[in-house]
């Protein structure tokens, strides 16, 4: 947990503020109220960064990373593109997904170390591995081009592994509103898919 420079807790009249609310106190440099942003969302920030790195002590250095920088960049968060929930869990995908680079370039090291990438034929892995990138650039591309809340449903479900129900008790959003957005960046990535694949026909 991360431990800030105060005694006292959080007075009522703090508890009693919407998260926005607390986003602009926490921009004037409020620790009880980053504090209180803290314990409202640092359980399901837990949940999705287990999900994605696999590892307890992983997902509480992305966890306690994310936190940090959002009281460093507290103002950075914008009441119109969304709840502060939303935010918060776009700040621990992207540093989960940081945290996976980090290991993955890790082990290639290793693996390299211990001479285990030359028994696969160098020509092969190469291609393989071009692929996989131009595969994965199409898909990100693609999902750049949708909404905010869109894109992020899809990274929850597809990248953190999460059901429908699990979104919606994370972002505090109706099922319904969930499957809605799914679906609707499903079809827009389908479309930027195919439009991709003529292209380069």
């Amino acid at each position: 947990m991360i431990k800030l420079s105060r005694a006292d807790p959080a007075p009522p009249d703090l508890r009693s503020l919407a998260d926005e609310d607390l986003m602009q106190l926490v921009r004037a440099g409020n620790p009880q109220a980053f504090q209180l942003v803290y314990e409202r969302h640092s359980g399901v920030a837990f949940s999705l960064a287990y999900r994605m790195v696999g590892s307890r002590n992983a997902a509480e250095d992305v966890v306690q990373e994310a936190f940090l920088s959002i009281w460093r960049s507290g103002a950075r968060y914008e009441r119109a593109r969304g709840s502060v929930r939303t935010w918060v869990l776009g700040i621990v995908h992207h540093r989960a997904i940081d945290q996976l680079r980090r290991s993955y370039v890790h082990d290639r090291r290793r693996a390299s170390d211990e001479g285990i990438e030359e028994r696969f034929e160098a020509t092969e892995r190469t291609e393989a591995e071009v692929a996989r990138r131009d595969e994965a650039r199409t898909i990100r591309t693609a999902m750049d081009t949708l909404p905010a809340e869109q894109c992020h449903v899809i990274e929850l479900a597809y990248f953190g592994g999460f059901t429908h129900t699990e979104i919606a008790e994370m972002l505090d959003t109706p099922i319904g509103t969930v499957k809605g957005r799914m679906r609707l960046g499903l079809e827009k990535m389908r479309g930027q898919l195919r439009t991709a694949e003529v292209r380069g026909a």
